[in-house]
């Protein structure tokens, strides 16, 4: 039998009675040439008999035997997978136009410089749509091809490919990684920043898949049982991803990477959640800077960076006291960054000040 030119792999547990909405998404796709698997991970409910009752024979059902984890079940579909490109999409989400996998198809098979393509999605709750999520954070409204170094510099900002819309190369998964098992939380992130130091990445502005938000979902499992964990893979990709930057020889690259760094750690600082759980603070911060790079010059300019972004939001927030006290410490780590001395100014001119700051785009 030929091999067919795309793998769904659909991890499945404890999802039977969203599974067929999951499935019947993809075999209504206009373009055919596919195969299902379904990974039912030892799934307790009916999941087994409805895999079964698909008649289609593109559709497969692979059970574990024991439960291998989420982790595991991704990893083993992917290895099982005998299409040039895969796509890995939960039984709880599903494709929202039947068109969306020939438009894949046609840009990876014309691009052969492409990793990966992913696309806009919609946020289910309740089985209603509602707002679109996972759009590139650029020229957000239109399809384009995104150089894979100016994606990573996006990416490490914060994860906005929605891990259901995610269609990639069988070799990048291959030749570059598959999911690191010491990654619960934020495997997908740091799959697709990683595969995006080799590849370009093509987008498509049209919302064509849904997210679906409930209490089953691995998201919300995982930082309902382990905030602290999340919060720590989410400060440790960056950091990765700039290393393997360095190895690869992309040292410019490796360069421009310390003020996304910079600005991870500044959303964990002023983020209300994760202070409260005491994951991330001043003394936290520079543990980590120290264990991350030695060089004092770079150290100093993700402080600088660092004070930079908590300094801005505690400005929009009307907490002027703190943002001067953060101002002042990012000058004291690097005294050329002008935009701090002109935000320093338009802070002391009061009211006026806000006004200008709010013309000015640029140093917001």
């Amino acid at each position: 039998m030929p091999k067919p030119t795309v793998s769904f792999v659909v991890p499945c547990y404890k999802l039977a009675h969203l599974l067929p909405e999951c499935i019947h998404s993809i075999l209504c796709q206009t373009y055919g040439d596919f195969e299902v698997l379904i990974m039912d991970d030892c799934s307790p409910d009916l999941t087994a008999e409805v895999a079964q009752s698909f008649k289609d024979t593109r559709v497969k059902h692979v059970r574990n035997n024991p439960n291998l984890g989420h982790l595991r079940n991704y990893n083993k579909g992917i290895g099982l997978a005998q299409g040039k490109y895969v796509w890995l999409i939960s039984a709880d989400d599903y494709l929202r136009k039947p068109y969306v996998l020939e438009k894949y198809v046609a840009l990876l098979d014309k691009n052969h410089n492409i990793g990966y393509t992913f696309c806009a999605g919609r946020g289910v709750l309740n089985g209603i749509e509602n707002d679109v999520v996972g759009r590139y954070p650029a020229r957000r409204d239109h399809d384009r091809i995104i150089r894979g170094h100016e994606m990573v510099k996006k990416l490490l900002r914060w994860n906005f490919v929605l891990a259901a819309s995610g269609m990639a190369r069988r070799e990048c998964y291959e030749k570059i990684s598959v999911f690191p098992l010491n990654m619960p939380w934020a495997g997908d992130w740091y799959l697709w920043s990683l595969f995006a130091l080799y590849y370009d990445v093509g987008y498509f502005a049209e919302p064509m898949v849904c997210y679906r938000d409930h209490t089953l979902s691995m998201t919300t499992k995982l930082t309902r049982e382990r905030l602290e964990g999340c919060a720590v893979e989410d400060i440790a990709i960056p950091w990765l991803i700039r290393e393997k930057a360095q190895e690869s020889g992309f040292d410019q690259l490796a360069r421009n990477l310390l003020p996304e760094i910079a600005h991870m750690y500044a959303l964990f600082m002023t983020s209300k959640l994760y202070r409260e759980s005491g994951v991330m603070n001043l003394e936290r911060f520079e543990d980590e800077l120290c264990q991350n790079t030695t060089l004092e010059s770079e150290r100093s300019k993700v402080r600088a960076h660092v004070y930079e972004d908590v300094g801005n939001t505690y400005y929009w927030a009307g907490d002027i006291a703190s943002a001067k006290r953060f101002y002042r410490s990012a000058v004291r780590f690097n005294p050329r960054r002008l935009s701090v001395y002109i935000k320093l100014f338009l802070l002391f001119l009061g009211k006026p000040g806000i006004f200008l700051r709010q013309k000015i785009i640029s140093i917001r």
